[in-house]
Order: C-alpha cells, then structure tokens, then sequence
C-alpha cells in the first residue's frame, strides 16, 4: 500500500464515539489531504538530494550500457575490457606517431613588429637565436627575414600589416617555382606564433636554406607576349 493510502486508510479509522457513523471521506478531497499532509518536511528530511538522484540515474544508465554491450560482445565483459584497452592502444599510437591536431594558417597579426629591420638585421637575429637553441624565435626571424628580402628587391611591394601567409601567397604568384615552400614556411610560422607548436632544428633549417634559395634566384622580366619565368 502507498503512503497515502495509508494515510487515508488511518483517517477512515479514526476511532468515533459510540453511536456516530463511521468517518466517510469523498474520494477527491481525501487524496488532496494526503497529499497536503505528505507534503510536509517531516516526511522527506531523509530524501536523497536532488544531485544525488541525477548521479544514480547517471550510473544506472552507464550500468545498462555496459551491461548491453558486454552482452553483444564475443566473451561478455572480459571481450568488452580488451576491445576498449585495444581502442585505447589505437589512439595512442597515433597520437604519439602524429602529435597533435596542426593548426591551420589563420594568422591575422602582422609579420613585423613597428620597428623595421633590414633582411640582414633579421638573419642575424634568427642565427643568433639558434645557436642559442631557441628555434621557435629562430623561425620567426628567418621568416621575417625572407620576406623583408623580397621586399628590398622589389619582388613585393611593401606593405605594413601583411600576415606570413599573404606574403607567401604575393610571393608565390612573383615565384611559382617556390609556390610550395613558402606557403609551408608560413604554415611553420603560424604554427609556432599561433598555434603553441615548438619549432625543431629542421624547421630551421629548412626555412633558412629557403631563405638562401630564394637569394640565388633572379626573377626573368616578362617578354611582349607576358610570359616569363624565374631561375
């Protein structure tokens, strides 16, 4: 029996003086006394909380799902551990093979600060900082540095503001040929600026022998028919 019910069952049998007719209660009203009385304090100082409750419901449900996927597993529970340790395994892998998500080039800060240097200011200050290790200002500067000498030989037009990936993209149209290179030099330096990755040796090095290719080419003026190339 429910608890209302019992309190309407012990309002029914009340005792009555002798002679009186037995307590009858409408149906209605006997329910919307229970219901008033059940809700008083008294009868729930020891109800769980309502944060409790979620919990249980919560690990009710993670029970039910594992109780369900062990059952469809091959080996029951002991099956569903070692597919779950081999997912985890699986990731891992390919975490430690990969490192984490790259960023793509979204920078939208400008390359250079408000102090202009020349191209040779800024080798020196990317070879300064390699040799001191710290490769992730080394690339900065080497980047800076490559694209302040396509400025200074007129291979783009000097523009305050420019991001590392408008200048590989100006530059690539000047370029083809180095199309590739530079747009993967300004995706390293979004990277390490931008995207909290740490520059290695070889990142270096492969933007400064960038930056020493790009020196040795010498761009080829156009002809009458508008084609022309560099070398």
């Amino acid at each position: 029996m429910s608890l209302a019910g019992g309190v309407l069952t012990a309002v029914r049998a009340l005792p009555r003086a002798d002679g009186e007719p037995p307590v009858t209660v409408p149906r209605d009203p006997a329910r919307e006394a229970a219901r008033r009385e059940l809700s008083k304090r008294m009868y729930h100082e020891n109800d769980p909380s309502l944060l409790r409750r979620a919990l249980d419901a919560f690990w009710k449900w993670v029970g039910e799902l594992l109780d369900t996927a062990s059952s469809a597993t091959p080996g029951g529970g002991l099956g569903l551990l070692v597919i779950v340790v081999a997912v985890m395994a699986v990731i891992g892998a390919l975490w430690w093979r990969l490192g984490s998500p790259r960023r793509g080039p979204t920078s939208t800060a400008p390359l250079f600060d408000d102090r202009p240097r020349s191209a040779a200011e800024h080798r020196a200050a990317a070879e300064a900082h390699a040799a001191q290790g710290h490769w992730n200002q080394a690339v900065q500067e080497r980047m800076r540095a490559v694209v302040r000498s396509l400025e200074e030989r007129a291979l783009l037009d000097p523009r305050p503001g420019r991001t590392a990936d408008e200048a590989a993209a100006e530059a690539g149209r000047t370029l083809p040929a180095h199309t590739d290179r530079l747009r993967a030099a300004a995706r390293d330096f979004d990277d390490v600026t931008y995207g909290g990755r740490t520059a290695t040796t070889e990142t270096y090095h492969r933007l400064a022998q960038l930056d020493q290719d790009l020196e040795r080419t010498r761009p080829v003026l156009t002809n009458s028919a508008g084609r022309g190339a560099a070398t």
